[in-house]
């Protein structure tokens, strides 16, 4: 019974955001399955969030494998993105993000303790604020941080009204397919405004975050937006797009720093 207690709030805790990141609700979704490992439980957690490839693949070899072993995996991918992306990282960049990747910010914390001098434009990441997250992780690491409301993003990338002009963005994934990649709504607005104005785009991310299948891109619950909103107003609440795999410059994985094709060849070949 306590056994199904906790897998149970572990589930409640995926679906209603308060696990966020692709990577933490991997391993969420893992020490859940170890509770109940049954196929009724895997179909249950993967349910849970329709756009988690890694998740998946997770499942997939969690007979095989501990969690001891998947997060020392996950953990030695992240400290070869961490370094390839300090080489990105000159002194005096600004770097733009959007929502919560847990993936960029650890990357970006890492860079902190190597003494980077750099700061960060955010975004607030509307409805549920996922960017607050992400700005108070880095302001404790002591990284300077600009929030955005999302719709002033564009002045943020345009440098206009007197902010700075943006390096590059640091974008995570919760899905990387052949066509590009899924990541919280705004992202492919965020990159067409880069590509416009020549700010390059990178993606930090699992290489198991690459998916064969088609992605159903997950619509959440209006209240989410306006919880007393007019009766017959219709309400689209979206959470993911496509960001355009020629508005990626690269992606930045534990395979390298790959232009988009040379990463689907190598993934392809794993």
């Amino acid at each position: 019974m306590q056994k199904q207690k906790r897998f149970n709030q572990i589930c409640k805790n995926i679906k209603l955001i308060k696990i966020q990141g692709a990577r933490e609700i991997t391993k969420a979704g893992f020490q859940a399955y170890e509770l109940i490992p049954t196929n009724k439980s895997k179909q249950k957690i993967l349910s849970l969030r329709p756009t988690e490839p890694m998740l998946e693949k997770a499942l997939e070899i969690a007979d095989k494998i501990s969690y001891k072993e998947l997060s020392k995996k996950l953990n030695r991918n992240q400290e070869i993105i961490n370094k390839q992306v300090l080489k990105l990282i000159k002194n005096n960049s600004v770097i733009f993000t959007h929502c919560r990747s847990s993936t960029v910010i650890d990357a970006l914390i890492y860079a902190k303790k190597k003494r980077k001098i750099f700061e960060v434009y955010n975004t607030e990441t509307r409805p549920l604020y996922q960017g607050r997250k992400t700005a108070k992780q880095l302001r404790k690491a002591g990284i300077k941080t600009t929030m955005f409301t999302d719709s002033s993003a564009g002045i943020a990338l345009t440098k206009s009204q007197k902010t700075k002009k943006v390096n590059f963005i640091l974008f995570g994934a919760d899905a990387i397919t052949r066509k590009g990649v899924i990541n919280k709504v705004g992202s492919g607005m965020f990159a067409q405004i880069a590509k416009a104005n020549k700010i390059p785009v990178y993606i930090l991310a699992d290489s198991w975050k690459y998916t064969k299948e088609k992605i159903k891109l997950e619509k959440r619950n209006l209240k989410e937006i306006w919880s007393k909103a007019p009766q017959k107003l219709k309400i689209q609440n979206l959470a993911f797009e496509l960001i355009e795999k020629n508005e990626i410059t690269a992606i930045i994985s534990e395979l390298g720093n790959l232009s988009y094709n040379d990463f689907l060849d190598k993934v392809k070949r794993k």
